[in-house]
């Protein structure tokens, strides 16, 4: 199935039945077409059945210590750190996808893991009893609630205030939602207009994200010269407008598909 088609079944399903790490490869498939996702996750399967001790030492010790997992501290723009199958060749990625690594690495081991989604950084909870949080990117420091206060405070200073609810898990979604935005605000930043096209088509098939995201689309889809697709966009998009804006997204539409004849 095109990866395209396959992520928008997958994320728009029940939450519960959303595969993180399938929705995380069928990201990567966009930047390699071609990639063989399955055989991806075979390589998780095989990462987890190495560890000697199916415990959260045991993990910590053999993605941390043994196989050397890392936050990319050297380059940590290079679009490369979001895709799960550079970070399992490279064995270095954004908080985001390192956490993806160990959720999923960690279920596979039938560890009780979770995704924190912190404001500018992300982070992992192991919910057994005591509980414990774990810093991927930092080669899996253990952290307090103090500690990550002192992180969201680093990145923003007096901007954004912590607050314990802040540590609450994040869903599967969620998680696949955010690495989209970090794609799309890196291929923003450096002109890709091919690479936030498919970033933001991905994100707004994912049910919770707002759904003005597809007049971004939309001018993405236009910018490549995908004029039929960018009116199809907002003809779809006026359907969840209030009147007023639902009319200007239709006359958008039907100015581009008047660059159609």
């Amino acid at each position: 199935m095109d990866p395209t088609a396959r992520f928008q079944r997958l994320v728009q399903g029940s939450e519960a039945g959303v595969r993180l790490d399938e929705g995380a490869l069928l990201v990567a498939a966009h930047a390699y077409p071609g990639l063989d996702v399955d055989a991806e996750l075979a390589r998780l399967d095989e990462l987890a059945a190495a560890c000697p001790t199916p415990t959260f030492d045991g993990l910590r010790t053999h993605l941390f210590g043994t196989l050397g997992f890392r936050g990319n501290v050297e380059d940590y723009g290079d679009p490369r750190n979001s895709y799960l199958n550079d970070v399992l060749n490279r064995r270095v990625g954004l908080p985001i996808t390192l956490s993806v690594l160990v959720l999923e690495v960690g279920r596979r081991l039938g560890l009780p893991f979770v995704g924190i989604g912190l404001p500018g950084h992300f982070v992992v909870r192991h919910d057994a009893v005591p509980r414990v949080l774990l810093d991927p990117f930092e080669c899996g420091r253990l952290l307090t609630p103090d500690d990550c206060a002192e992180r969201v405070s680093a990145i923003y200073g007096d901007a954004v205030a912590f607050t314990p609810d802040m540590l609450q898990p994040v869903g599967t979604r969620a998680i696949l939602a955010r690495m989209l935005a970090n794609l799309k605000q890196r291929f923003t930043l450096t002109g890709d207009v091919v690479g936030a096209e498919w970033a933001l088509r991905l994100r707004t098939a994912i049910p919770e994200v707002d759904s003005r995201e597809l007049g971004e689309l939309a001018g993405a889809q236009a910018a490549i010269g995908r004029f039929k697709a960018a009116a199809e966009t907002l003809e779809g998009m006026a359907a969840q407008l209030p009147e007023d804006a639902a009319a200007k997204a239709v006359a958008r539409a039907r100015r581009l598909r008047a660059r159609l004849n």
